[in-house]
């Protein structure tokens, strides 16, 4: 799978010319322990008739280039299961399409729904490989309803498991369906990851997935129907405690997505970024290789840059000027030595960067989170 946008553009023209949906629906991931934004999930309508194929990959490309002008937040959309499972061209067109819409991979979270039979269980694990080499984050949808077998997961990180909504529904109510969802965030803690829970309608039912040890959520009772990105959301005070925190956890239990820019970004792009999303904390720059290269804070960002003379001397120079070293973290650090981490140094970090076992970012920690967890 090629990384250089230009060099799948020729390939992907015919999918370009589709005419984009006149509109797109938004709907913010929400940290359900920060009530922070961490992703935006958007779904896109294609053009009916056709190969279902290459419809799927269509609408895919269709939510990227929705998000395009609105939101710099890392996007998330669903792909059917069967789509990767067709894997060759369709894999090279469904890449094309995200970096003509300005998407680079570790921006992107795939998540397979839908199910798909057993018979296409090698092409898709095949292809969900490819996907995570290209430096996408591959996660599941619908999990508990569809067919995925549970070591599909331990191929590869997935990233997040999202739950059936029907699942996450009755889950609030029933005892015997609470247990199933408590018993994936323990597997899911175990891997590394974290569920996400879908169609949240009601304060009761986040309440009662976060005491369950739900993370990630999305649904109208956290933001309304029209919800656009940069606008607030809501995250209902939950009666219940949080699931307490196993003891020893590691780093990547508490990894959200990062929000990323090339480390030839000017300190314009960033203070424009910065400016149109008010819960972005830091912003990481990564080279060609997905790799951090240097970490931007917010805080200490816009300090400069506002100061006299700022925006003059530095927003048409490169972003790095301004930033940090990176100091990756590894995802398998225990989160005890991962808060050593972030007080080393001439400055203490507020934001960790997790990075997988080539050195690719795969996202953010908050320190504060680390905090909560261990005290």
């Amino acid at each position: 799978m090629v990384s250089d946008v230009s060099a799948r553009h020729d390939a992907f023209v015919t999918l370009q010319q589709v005419p984009a949906p006149t509109q797109a629906v938004f709907e913010p991931v929400v940290d359900l322990g920060t009530g922070a934004v961490v992703a935006v999930a958007a779904h896109a309508s294609a053009a009916p008739g056709g190969d279902p194929v290459a419809r799927d990959v269509e609408r895919v490309a269709a939510a990227a280039r929705a998000t395009a002008p609105v939101a710099r937040l890392p996007l998330q959309v669903s792909v059917a299961a069967g789509t990767l499972a067709a894997g060759g061209t369709v894999l090279d067109d469904l890449h094309a399409g995200l970096c003509a819409a300005g998407r680079r991979p570790r921006e992107v979270t795939l998540c397979a729904s839908g199910g798909f039979a057993p018979a296409q269980r090698p092409v898709l694990a095949a292809a969900l490989r490819r996907l995570r080499q290209a430096g996408y984050l591959v996660g599941f949808g619908g999990l508990g309803a569809v067919h995925l077998p549970l070591d599909l997961l331990a191929d590869g990180v997935p990233s997040p498991l999202g739950l059936d909504p029907e699942l996450a529904r009755r889950a609030a109510a029933e005892a015997p369906h609470a247990a199933v969802v408590a018993s994936l965030v323990a597997l899911a803690r175990r891997l590394g990851t974290q569920v996400q829970a879908p169609g949240l309608d009601s304060a009761a039912r986040v309440a009662r997935l976060r005491a369950l040890g739900v993370r990630l959520a999305r649904g109208p009772a956290l933001a309304p129907p029209g919800w656009r990105p940069g606008e607030p959301v809501t995250v209902p005070l939950a009666d219940d405690a949080p699931a307490p925190v196993d003891v020893g956890p590691r780093v990547a239990e508490f990894t959200v997505p990062a929000v990323t820019l090339p480390d030839t970004a000017t300190a314009a792009q960033v203070l424009d970024l910065l400016n149109a999303e008010a819960s972005v904390t830091s912003v990481v720059l990564l080279d060609e290789r997905q790799r951090p290269s240097a970490a931007v804070d917010r805080t200490r960002f816009l300090l400069e840059i506002s100061g006299p003379y700022g925006h003059a001397l530095h927003a048409a120079r490169p972003a790095a000027r301004l930033a940090d070293p990176p100091g990756p973290v590894p995802r398998t650090v225990p989160a005890m030595a991962a808060l050593r981490a972030a007080g080393r140094g001439a400055r203490v970090r507020d934001d960790l960067i997790v990075v997988d076992e080539v050195g690719r970012c795969l996202g953010i920690v908050r320190v504060a989170d680390l905090l909560r967890a261990l005290t």
